[in-house]
């Protein structure tokens, strides 16, 4: 039986069907399984039931991050197809425009430095953002008007994937008729029926406005149908476990093979060594003062156990957020 409180990350690779809330339980059912009796659990940032992909779910104290996960850059790989575009922007909504026009390959190419750096959105009306105090989404399903608003996102990189994911690409001669046998005025134009990106984004960066304002540049209309986040602030696919190796958690396997310790969600984040009396005034919340380092956020450690999140101005450094790890006892 499990003698403490597990304290840290587990990654899960979401399969497609699967909501954040519903990935989030199935993580409490199975520390229940295992021993762990009554764990705090939480996700650090939501994937739509049709996404798959990179969920961190926060064990514990780490629960205290899963805010500053919400903050973090993401990086997703999705599929446009062009020629429909849907109430939802993805696969699961109604048909609402169609289009005959295919746009070329390099007019994709091309496009995408104009979704570059800081963008102006608008919101997909199927979202979780609040109109009225209520999501829009079921102001939609309801038939209702949902007035949003643009917002301001960053894309920090946008590009194809490589070229052997591409989706179906179609050839044709941009002139035809008339050609003499063996005239090529200009190499064949490939058309694409769907294209796959991969882009790395601020946080509020919706991927499905990205696709719908993409397929309008080009001329046409478009909407998601494969989404996946390979990464999600310092979490990679890499460290993703599947849900069968999370249900295995909870008929006997080791747990400790798949959490990452607290700290490995403030990867970047430099770290504060703190004296015994330095730890314990910052577990206290009181402020240090006369510290050398620059001004930034530090996790201040007690040897190797996290004792808070510090910001240092000007030679003063404030708890963020404590840590109230059972190790930490002097």
């Amino acid at each position: 039986m499990p003698d403490r409180v597990p304290n840290g990350w587990i990654i899960l690779d979401k399969p497609r069907g699967l909501g954040s809330t519903q990935a989030v339980a199935a993580v409490k059912r199975n520390l229940r399984e295992a021993g762990f009796g009554k764990v705090k659990v939480g996700h650090g940032g939501t994937l739509d039931p049709l996404a798959e992909g990179v969920l961190p779910i926060a064990l514990g104290e780490a629960t205290k991050l899963c805010g500053q996960m919400l903050d973090s850059d993401k990086i997703y790989q999705f599929t446009i197809e062009f020629g429909s575009e849907t109430d939802t922007l993805d696969a699961e909504g109604e048909v609402v425009r169609t289009s005959n026009r295919r746009p070329p390959l390099a007019a994709v190419a091309a496009v995408l430095e104009h979704f570059t750096g800081e963008i102006e959105q608008l919101p997909p009306v199927y979202s979780a953002l609040k109109v009225g105090g209520r999501r829009a989404y079921d102001r939609a399903r309801k038939g209702e008007n949902v007035d949003l608003h643009p917002r301001q996102v960053t894309i920090h990189s946008l590009e194809m994937a490589h070229a052997g994911d591409r989706p179906s690409l179609r050839s044709t001669f941009a002139t035809t008729a008339g050609r003499p046998d063996g005239y090529d005025p200009q190499p064949p134009l490939e058309l694409a029926d769907s294209v796959t990106l991969v882009a790395n984004v601020s946080k509020g960066t919706y991927i499905r406005s990205l696709a719908r304002d993409i397929a309008h540049a080009l001329g046409t209309v478009g909407h998601v149908t494969f989404l996946r986040r390979t990464k999600a602030g310092p979490f990679t696919e890499n460290q993703a476990i599947s849900l069968d190796k999370l249900n295995a958690i909870g008929q006997g396997a080791r747990l400790e093979d798949h959490l990452l310790p607290l700290e490995a969600g403030l990867d970047g984040i430099p770290a504060l060594p703190l004296d015994p009396e330095s730890a314990r005034a910052a577990r206290q919340g009181r402020v240090l003062s006369g510290m050398p380092q620059p001004d930034g956020l530090y996790l201040a450690k007690a040897g190797n156990v996290p004792v808070a999140l510090m910001e240092i101005v000007s030679g003063t450094a404030k708890v963020v957020r404590g840590f109230n790890l059972s190790d930490t006892a002097e």
